[in-house]
């Protein structure tokens, strides 16, 4: 069983409110989308997470796609939980999503009742757990009523198999209808999980404007770009880097030069900050209030110690935001 640090809550302002709930989430939270599943070395994948936790990283989040293969992050996420952090479990926040492909037929995928609440009880299983803290409707479902899907998050709610209901890549518009259905049931949207980045600014044209009138928290995912806004890639791609993997979703045609080119210059300005590209891209994302913790993943516990750093790193300056506007726009 693993002795937490003393010093994890420490600093008081790394906990950041979840909307106008009384949920807290951590500035940084630790994703299990890669380096937990059934390829990789649970070894790592331990000190990664017990390591998060030292830091004062309470949030886990996952889905029950995460591998691979599928339901394998969750079932080494299990084996921690287990093994290591059973005692401490109230002090964590472990989510998990619902809504991409796990098995055949009409009721694998998407956002039925049926496979919402299938899924989560299999979470549950793989996770052993009676409950996670937050539910998520992994993505909309065009093909059936949002309040189909709203309702099974309501229900998982009331069933005490989830404390909190959550949408996760929906448009500003759907956020919005999410979140009037699900108050309207009772168990209001806690948190939105779209995909932000230097890279990535989509959640700027209506989106986070919708999560601050709604009173909600907004957990990003990809702040780094799947790494793109690191160093791993300036020299090539690593064999262990994500786009080196044939499971990884960055592939290698992405990583273009010119592409490259904007990652050298604000590698560049983070320099000049004293600081490595990977802390100026999260301190850029946490610059905005409406955004309550950036989801990081890691496969070393180097990478996971320099993000967390990134939370308490200096303001970006106006100029500073004007010089980034800049280069992402040549």
């Amino acid at each position: 069983m693993h002795t937490p640090s003393a010093s994890r809550y420490a600093h008081a302002a790394f906990q950041a409110r979840c909307g106008k709930s009384g949920l807290h989430l951590p500035k940084i939270s630790l994703g299990l989308w890669h380096n937990f599943g059934s390829v990789d070395d649970p070894a790592t994948a331990r000190a990664i997470a017990l390591r998060a936790f030292d830091l004062g990283v309470t949030h886990f989040d996952l889905a029950n796609n995460y591998g691979p293969v599928p339901g394998s992050a969750e079932e080494t996420f299990g084996r921690i939980l287990r093994e290591d952090l059973a005692s401490h479990r109230d002090e964590l926040i472990i989510s998990t999503k619902a809504g991409y492909t796990m098995w055949p037929g009409p009721h694998g995928d998407f956002g039925s009742r049926k496979y919402l609440l299938a899924s989560l009880d299999q979470s549950l299983k793989r996770l052993g757990l009676p409950y996670v803290d937050i539910f998520y409707s992994h993505r909309r479902d065009p093909n059936t009523p949002m309040e189909e899907t709203m309702g099974a998050l309501a229900h998982a709610v009331r069933s005490g198999k989830a404390l909190y209901a959550a949408i996760s890549n929906y448009n500003a518009e759907d956020t919005a209808r999410a979140c009037a259905i699900l108050r309207d049931l009772g168990t209001p949207c806690v948190v939105h999980q779209p995909k932000y980045s230097l890279f990535e600014r989509t959640p700027e044209a209506g989106l986070l404007d919708v999560v601050a009138k709604e009173g909600i928290g907004c957990a990003v995912f990809s702040p780094l770009a799947q790494g793109l806004l690191t160093d791993r890639y300036l020299q090539g791609i690593p064999s262990d880097a994500r786009a080196g993997k044939a499971h990884g979703f960055l592939r290698p045609e992405q990583i273009d030069e010119a592409r490259l080119a904007k990652v050298r210059a604000l590698g560049a300005l983070a320099a000049e900050r004293g600081q490595p590209l990977a802390s100026l891209a999260l301190a850029w994302v946490l610059r905005d209030r409406r955004v309550t913790s950036a989801i990081i993943g890691a496969s070393k516990v180097s990478q996971l110690e320099q993000c967390v750093a990134a939370a308490s790193s200096a303001p970006l300056s106006s100029e500073e935001l004007k010089r980034i506007d800049a280069i992402l726009a040549a």
